[in-house]
């Protein structure tokens, strides 16, 4: 049972990236992942004329792993490109070009990322970015839904987005992760600093706001 401070989002985090390892071994793990990636895959193709550079992530701490059907995606067509975030000392996100073999280089918090001074790989402003989940939400304001990610605590996502979206303003930013990740307004909501999602994948399909 949680304790007194059981709705702190510290305490949260740690409770929901501990069910998220266990859920990672159990036995029901395997298919609700591929059901994220063919949410993932149905996705991509709706979005094909929208879409032609992604954002995505490396795994850590038992998150999905898209690597495999990102790169079959981006070698369907020569145009399609994908990057990986950089977290810069100001606590935001540049996007590198990213190729399967790349020599990553671990972040401090210990996220392997790109070498920022490749020439061969330039920094990008991605159509979409896909971003893990430790937990998610939803509110509705009249008659629109917004989806709302807990991350890690860092506030690198939100300030990114923040500014990306004033340059990029139909930018998808969609989320990764599962149904029982879904957090009610007693465990946890969404502050004022936090961007909202444009989308949320998970293995039940796609939500999206619009």
């Amino acid at each position: 049972m949680a304790d007194m401070h059981g709705n702190s989002p510290k305490t949260l985090r740690q409770d929901l990236l501990a069910q998220r390892k266990q859920f990672a071994a159990s036995s029901t793990y395997s298919a609700s992942k591929n059901a994220v990636l063919t949410g993932l895959e149905h996705f991509l193709a709706e979005h094909r004329d929208r879409v032609s550079s992604i954002a995505l992530y490396c795994p850590i701490q038992d998150e999905i792993d898209l690597r495999p059907t990102l790169l079959r995606w981006s070698k369907e067509e020569s145009i399609r490109v994908l990057s990986l975030p950089f977290a810069r000392q100001d606590k935001h996100l540049d996007f590198y070009l990213w190729e399967q073999g790349d020599l990553l280089i671990p972040s401090k918090h210990g996220v392997p990322e790109p070498e920022p001074n490749n020439p061969r790989r330039p920094q990008i402003t991605p159509d979409c970015i896909l971003i893990p989940c430790v937990g998610w939400s939803e509110s509705s304001v009249g008659n629109k839904t917004h989806y709302w990610r807990l991350g890690y605590g860092g506030g690198y996502f939100d300030r990114t987005l923040a500014q990306l979206r004033k340059a990029k303003p139909n930018l998808l930013c969609v989320g990764i992760g599962f149904d029982w990740q879904k957090l009610d307004d007693a465990q946890w909501q969404a502050q004022t600093h936090d961007e909202p999602l444009d989308a949320m994948l998970t293995e039940s399909g796609l939500l999206i706001t619009y």
